[in-house]
């Protein structure tokens, strides 16, 4: 059984350093990671990056976090757009796994209309709670577009044969989760935002956007233990990690 993976550049983000590594000084230009992953048994999307208003009014799209972003979002970089690069409609994506629903990850959710949407169920609640939801960042804008929805507790296998398993990652918000994708060269973590870069893991320092320090450490020590046993860790937004990933519609070996 033969896994695929494809990673597809959604935008870029420059912004302070000491937001993804608490101390650091200067800015940093980051990529808006999305994953396709091809399953003999469906398609399943990773995040879906930006939504596509931020094309034409980041700040109506975003209002006052878009003063924080200097963003680069082209035409041709929306979910929908890189999916058709590849010959894939929005409508031939079986599952939406969401790591968190902050708008660069969750932003282009409305554009797959037509899939569930795979969550933790934490995540979900904390989304829908006005208090944990001005504190986060979340806007209802990104994630709510009447999905069916699958919110799971904990680790959630896609299909069923250890491939494709979601991982609860909590920390840098309430209900956090990253991927574990089976490939024949063996296993990736797509980490999404529970280890923005190379060095946060190596280095095990925080960034200053997080919901839960303690909860944040422990999702890294998994990580590292994860990466110990040989998984290749994809960090969440590490521009000098993004250069060496191959871009769809080549897939990662």
């Amino acid at each position: 059984m033969t896994i695929r993976l494809y990673a597809m550049t959604c935008g870029w983000l420059t912004m302070n350093l000491k937001a993804m590594l608490e101390g650091a000084e200067g800015k940093i230009k980051v990529p808006v990671p999305c994953y396709l992953i091809e399953h003999p048994r469906g398609r399943v999307l990773f995040d879906s990056g930006l939504n596509s208003q931020v094309l034409t009014d980041p700040a109506a799209r975003l209002g006052k976090i878009a003063k924080y972003y200097d963003i680069v979002f082209d035409p041709g970089m929306d979910i929908a757009a890189r999916l058709g690069a590849m010959g894939v409609g929005v409508g031939d994506i079986d599952y939406l796994i969401n790591s968190h629903l902050h708008f660069d990850h969750a932003g282009g959710n409305d554009a797959i209309p037509d899939c569930p949407m795979v969550l933790q169920r934490r995540e979900w609640e904390a989304a829908n709670d006005p208090d944990l939801a001005a504190k986060n960042g979340f806007m209802r804008q990104d994630f709510d577009h009447g999905h069916d929805r699958i919110l799971v507790d904990g680790e959630h296998d896609i299909f069923g044969d250890g491939s494709v398993v979601c991982l609860p990652t909590y920390g840098h918000t309430p209900g956090h989760q990253s991927l574990k994708v089976r490939l024949d060269t063996g296993d990736v973590i797509l980490t999404g935002d529970a280890c923005y870069l190379r060095r946060t893991l190596e280095e095990m320092r925080l960034p200053m956007i997080l919901h839960d320090a303690d909860e944040m450490r422990r999702s890294l020590d998994k990580l590292k233990e994860l990466q110990r046993r040989g998984a290749r860790i994809f960090y969440g937004h590490d521009p000098e990690f993004w250069a060496t990933v191959p871009q769809a519609p080549a897939r990662v070996a």
